[in-house]
């Protein structure tokens, strides 16, 4: 979709994360996993993530995001909310609608959008659209996880890989000549291949007081390879279309955040984009695969802004289970993001040690 007259533009940015920081080492000891760190670090580009605490759900963490957001952007009020995640607090009723409540955002409209790890692109793609149609002018758009309440610990292909956390972007109608706005968006879906990233226990498919159809099957289940070929093809495919739709050369992108699923889906479908290394930020090495948290937490980065400068042209892409996948191409946006950590108030804390997206290549 490409945006022509109005548009969303980023108004704030908000990041939550657990305190709890898990390095390898406590990954491999926790589920005694037959693998090491240097292999871990080798395969996936993952040195640390964030676990949290037991008590701390998605909804927690989804109101420290929306907090630090709501701050970020100096008292712009939201008209609707928008949380995207595949790991809610229940499975009825959503978790927006508690979050709105928690925020004191009143009787504002408030809904869950479930695409898995693209679910934070597929939301501000929404967001973007109301904006343009005039349903709501400053939507808040959330994306938190907490993939470690559905990982088996002893499952070396996943366990190492994923960690907690929240980031949101509050929205205001714009232009799109303004910095942070929204200047197209591209969304996709394939599900024939569902079974490829999947919970296959707990949903109506195969109900909780029915025999489970296998001894883990209310764990997340992916199979690697697989998925690697498909992100590649369907992030490059998609990124380059959102590309044609702005105008814009792959040359011209001046910082490219992909999902924060792998270092070497990153760096491959950077590569075949032509971006350079100098302009791909990411922070898988700390945080690891935030699920559908992970590209608003590269843009609530202190890092990241200290590297980019405001306007400039800005390239997001992301896969995940459904399968789903979507891009985004926006002006880097001219805010100051704000931290929180869950349960606090709204001081900012060093919750980011990281730096720009390195290569395994």
């Amino acid at each position: 979709m490409r945006i022509d007259d109005s548009t969303a533009v980023v108004a704030g940015i908000g990041a939550c994360l657990p305190d709890h920081v898990v390095d390898n080492d406590a990954v491999i000891a926790r589920g005694a996993l037959r693998t090491g760190d240097t292999w871990i670090r080798e395969r996936t580009g993952i040195a640390r993530r964030r676990h949290a605490d037991p008590g701390t759900s998605t909804g927690d963490l989804a109101l420290g995001a929306g907090q630090a957001a709501l701050a970020s952007a100096g008292g712009l009020r939201p008209d609707m909310l928008l949380l995207a995640t595949s790991t809610p607090d229940y499975s009825c009723p959503a978790t927006a609608p508690s979050v709105a409540h928690r925020l004191g955002l009143g009787s504002i409209p408030a809904f869950d959008v479930s695409a898995v790890c693209s679910g934070f692109l597929y939301a501000l793609a929404c967001a973007t659209a109301l904006i343009r149609g005039g349903a709501c002018s400053n939507p808040l758009v959330i994306a938190a996880d907490t993939y470690t309440t559905i990982v088996n610990p002893a499952d070396r292909a996943t366990a190492p890989i994923f960690g907690d956390g929240a980031g949101a972007v509050l929205l205001r109608a714009g232009t799109p000549d303004e910095a942070g706005a929204i200047i197209a968006t591209d969304l996709g879906a394939d599900g024939g291949n569902q079974d490829l990233i999947i919970v296959p226990g707990g949903g109506s498919r195969h109900p909780r007081h029915l025999p489970a159809p296998a001894p883990d099957a209310h764990y997340f289940h992916m199979q690697g390879r697989v998925v690697y070929a498909h992100a590649v093809r369907r992030m490059t495919q998609s990124a380059n279309a959102v590309l044609e739709q702005a105008d814009w050369t792959p040359q011209s992108v001046r910082a490219f955040i992909g999902h924060q699923a792998n270092q070497r889906i990153l760096d491959s479908v950077a590569d075949r984009l032509d971006i350079a290394p100098s302009h791909r930020y990411g922070n898988i090495h700390d945080l690891g695969n935030t699920a559908a948290a992970s590209i608003p937490l590269v843009l609530a980065d202190p890092a990241v802004h200290q590297s980019v400068a405001p306007g400039q042209r800005t390239l997001l892409t992301a896969f995940g289970g459904g399968l789903t996948w979507a891009s985004v191409a926006l002006n880097w946006p001219s805010v100051t993001p704000c931290s929180t950590a869950p349960a606090t108030d709204l001081d900012s804390i060093p919750l980011f040690t990281t730096e720009p997206s390195r290569s395994l290549l």
